[in-house]
């Protein structure tokens, strides 16, 4: 029986799992930084409710560049809610693997 070459058709056949398991590691890091991201800007959101300052920019503000077209903002009272869709190479993936964080600040009272 000759062997030769078996490891070369294996590494071959390996390649494709290793890369696989890359990027799923790499999509789960992303939706992790997603979270603390959407945390943040949810936060800023309520601290400028609470400076008696809109939401909407401050949680805009908070967040980097390539999260333009991928949040959504809803500010109810005194909660700021920020969803959060996460880089992805799929976008039906980034919109599944979508976080949501919610901060809530009692707003000031007349003067």
């Amino acid at each position: 029986m000759d062997d030769r070459g078996q490891a070369s058709v294996e590494l071959l056949a390996g390649i494709p799992a290793l890369l696989l398991a890359g990027l799923v590691a790499l999509q789960l890091l992303a939706v992790g930084y997603s979270v603390t991201l959407a945390d943040g800007a949810a936060e800023a959101g309520a601290l400028a409710l609470a400076a008696d300052r809109p939401a909407r920019p401050a949680v805009r503000d908070a967040l980097p560049g390539w999260a333009d077209g991928r949040v959504a903002i809803e500010v109810r009272g005194g909660r700021v809610g920020v969803e959060l869709r996460p880089p992805s190479p799929i976008r039906g993936l980034s919109e599944r693997l979508a976080v949501d964080s919610s901060a809530w600040v009692r707003r000031p009272t007349g003067g």
